[in-house]
């Protein structure tokens, strides 16, 4: 029999299947209403609608750079959880936001995070902001997440008793 609980693309799957308690889940994230588009291990895309309530600037209309600082941190996570083998979640211990250029009045703003390396209780992502595609960079980002270790006791997405 095989014993896929440990597999990333399953772990991407129940994630897929969770992805609106995953968002509800962190009260920042909820509030300025960001929606992951698409979950692959390792990888997350998402939107950041455009709102006036999100706007930094009155005069010009853009998002105020906590915003997509918010959105490009939350992304990044979720890619932490969908690269590792078992269904953890994580923590950041630091992230870096370089800011190219405003994000435009009006526009949405399409996100993806990688997370390209996994160790026994760190990750390391990249992730990037932009208006249609990368050519459009408005922020990258790179950080570091701290892996949580599972709690004794809590219950699996299947509603199974994990240890």
């Amino acid at each position: 029999m095989n014993d896929n609980r440990n597999d990333p693309d399953r772990i991407a799957a129940v994630m897929r299947e969770h992805v609106g308690l995953m968002n509800s889940a962190v009260p920042w994230g909820n509030e300025v209403g960001f929606e992951v588009t698409k979950i692959e291990p390792g990888h997350v895309w998402g939107r950041q609608p455009w709102a006036e309530n999100l706007v930094g600037d009155p005069d010009t209309g853009v998002i105020h750079g906590g915003v997509i600082t918010t959105f490009l941190d939350n992304l990044s996570g979720m890619a932490c959880t969908a690269a590792m083998t078992k269904l953890r979640f994580v923590a950041t211990i630091d992230l870096r936001i370089d800011y190219m250029r405003p994000a435009e009045k009006g526009l949405d703003i399409i996100g993806e995070a990688e997370c390209y390396r996994v160790t026994k209780s760190v990750c390391f992502t990249r992730a990037w902001a932009y208006h249609g595609t990368r050519e459009k960079l408005i922020a990258t980002s790179a950080g570091t997440f701290a892996i949580n270790k599972p709690r004794f006791g809590s219950q699996s997405p299947q509603g199974k008793t994990e240890v």
